[in-house]
């Protein structure tokens, strides 16, 4: 949930390191730091609180340059945000570390060296790291076999990039269950946590794998796995331009990313779907042998990607015929499930990299699942790598924390998935072309529903001065909801709970009077009926209702209601993907008008990459 950055070359570097650092804050932005090996050196340190401007406005109060550095962008796990808790931290004789992750036995750990004389200066974890490596260092007098000795009692996740001024050459870098990627420049090399900090600098990159140790300097490299083989990892060229994650005209990244989705989606589609047809291939080599043997489907996922699942569910059961379980990562890791024979494992994830999904399917992998497939929208992470089946999604960066496109290209990926299980349970061809083609429909959908964003601007001026709203689906939209109601809590602080229309009755009515809006998405499908009679009860109650309705769904406005039209003839398979657009720009709009910080909200990270 941090971002580190690292670079080594023979011209000043802290210019790269900051640009990373400001291409990374979406993964931590309470603190940063930079730490420098400078031409006489000596070790310059500089570490502010807050978003990464306020690091270069102290460099450019304290200027300082040099051809090897590390920093580093914060989202506090251990210690309150602070100078001191910022990274990087250094041990004696110069030797400075950036980490991401979690050590679990770090209080043991600390506990021994303060024995040894160590002295603390901060909360964090981290520091036991940088005191512990100085400690194998006195004996080995070798920074590489120091950091080797230092990892091998590591217990936790961690991605570490560490230098010394004894060593104005090297940075040595480790990796368990946190990405760690090099940079391949000409005669120098450049370190992070994710591709998108180093593209300005280059697009060749080496993935190191879980366990892997790696000695990086201006001209070489030399990477050991865990067994402690000298092992060779190939270079791969990311398909990513050095602009991609730029707001362009935009107000927000946010923003932009809501009206990226229809070619988001489109490019998701693209080279899968073709005359009528799904390319079940698309998934990998082995899909179409797998899919036919699959007899029931389980889902993980965290967060947004949890409520794709939820949507999933009812599409694989009601099209594909097939019984499936949809779980939040971080309670599936944590029992011992009974697996039914010929069960798919699916796992879906923007980053590839979320910590309790990634465990989630290391564990599956040691059950008798029939195969691991990932749904996911980084190729070179760790969950892509990983799975035996791969579906990306292709939604381009997204720098919001809260996710928009990525989620619409989920579902639109799910859908796919629906398809194919569909096309190998004995769906005949004429039913695979309509599916298909109301897959490829939805690009056209979304641009007419974003036509409604200055109806939903205005909208959202009767929601700025509420603490709480509800929000209501049936069916596949009751997913929905529970992602229209998270969207609007991430970004405006507005209290918000989804709930099936059906169980208003059960409870949630209590909370219905004048103050609570109620907002319904409400396409005209088989439970319309049932979930106008839960709109009475709403209304009974004194409630105000929001509704974002299908035109021939007989909803209009009054007194109590508001009914905003979304574009006709969404069918079934399209409604989930099209009706979040409406919920995405209410957030965004309700945000603005009261003030948060959209892009970055206050206590969350977009690459949640410890438990």
């Amino acid at each position: 949930m941090c971002g580190i950055v690292g670079a080594i070359a023979d011209r000043n570097v802290v210019p790269i390191l900051v640009e990373g650092l400001r291409r990374l804050e979406y993964r931590g932005y309470d603190s940063a730091g930079i730490a420098v090996v400078d031409a006489h050196h000596k070790l310059q340190r500089l570490r502010t609180v807050g978003k990464v401007q306020a690091l270069q406005d102290a460099l450019d109060d304290s200027p300082t340059a040099g051809g090897l550095g590390i920093a580093h962008t914060r989202w506090a796990t251990h210690g309150v945000p602070s100078e001191r808790n910022a990274h990087p931290h250094i041990s004696k004789d110069g030797i400075a570390i950036v980490h991401n992750g979690i050590i679990e036995n770090h209080d043991e750990l600390r506990d021994q060296l303060v024995k040894l004389g160590y002295v603390f200066t901060s909360e964090t974890d981290t520091e036991v790291i940088a005191h512990l490596i100085h400690h194998h260092q006195q004996k080995s007098g070798d920074l590489f076999k120091s950091v080797r000795a230092t990892v091998a009692e590591l217990e936790g996740a961690y991605a570490l990039a560490v230098l010394s001024k004894h060593n104005p050459d090297l940075i040595v870098l480790a990796r368990e269950g946190c990405p760690v990627v090099i940079g391949v420049g000409k005669d120098e090399h450049f370190v992070a946590s994710d591709v998108s900090a180093l593209l300005p600098v280059t697009r060749n990159f080496i993935f190191l794998e879980e366990g892997d140790v790696a000695e990086v300097k201006r001209s070489s490299l030399r990477i050991l796995n865990r067994e402690g083989q000298v092992v060779q990892r190939s270079i791969r060229e990311s398909a990513l331009s050095a602009d991609a994650a730029e707001k362009g005209d935009f107000a927000h990244y946010m923003l932009k990313e809501i009206y990226e989705q229809p070619r988001a989606i489109a490019q998701t589609l693209e080279e899968r779907v073709a005359g009528g047809k799904l390319l079940e291939a698309a998934f990998g080599p082995t899909a179409v042998e797998v899919f036919h043997r699959a007899e029931a489907i389980q889902i993980v996922a965290c967060g947004t990607s949890y409520h794709a699942g939820v949507a999933a569910k009812y599409y694989i059961e009601q099209i594909a015929r097939l019984p499936c379980w949809v779980e939040i990562a971080s309670e599936y890791r944590y029992r011992n499930p009974v697996v039914p024979k010929n069960t798919l494992f699916v796992t879906i994830s923007q980053s590839g990299e979320t910590a309790d999904t990634l465990a989630a399917l290391r564990m599956a992998k040691q059950s008798k699942y029939l195969s691991t497939l990932s749904i996911c929208n980084v190729p070179e992470s760790s969950l892509v790598r990983e799975s035996e089946l791969v579906m990306l999604t292709r939604a381009g960066p997204e720098i919001g924390v809260a996710s928009t496109k990525a989620f619409t290209t989920q579902l639109v990926a799910l859908n796919m998935l629906v398809v194919a299980l569909a096309k190998c349970h004995g769906t005949d061809a004429e039913r695979e072309r309509n599916l298909v083609q109301r897959l490829i429909e939805i690009p056209s959908l979304i641009e007419k529903t974003l036509h409604l964003d200055g109806q939903i601007k205005e909208l959202a001026k009767r929601f700025a001065d509420k603490r709480h709203a509800l929000f209501l689906g049936r069916g596949q939209m009751h997913p929905i909801a529970m992602e229209g109601a998270l969207k609007l809590k991430e970004i405006s602080y507005i209290h918000a709970e989804a709930y099936p229309a059906g169980e208003l009755k059960h409870g949630p009515l209590a909370l219905v009077d004048e103050d609570m809006p109620v907002i319904v998405v409400a396409p005209n499908n088989d439970l319309l009926e049932k979930l106008k009679s839960n709109m009475q009860e709403v209304r009974a109650r004194g409630g105000e209702l929001y509704v974002f309705a299908d035109p021939d769904a007989g909803i209009h406005s009054s007194n109590d209601v508001t009914v905003l039209h979304m574009p006709k003839h969404v069918s079934h398979f399209q409604a989930a993907a099209v009706y979040t657009i409406p919920l995405q720009l209410l957030s965004y709009h309700c945000a603005i008008l009261k003030g948060t910080d959209v892009d970055q909200p206050r206590n969350l990270a977009k690459s949640v990459t410890v438990e």
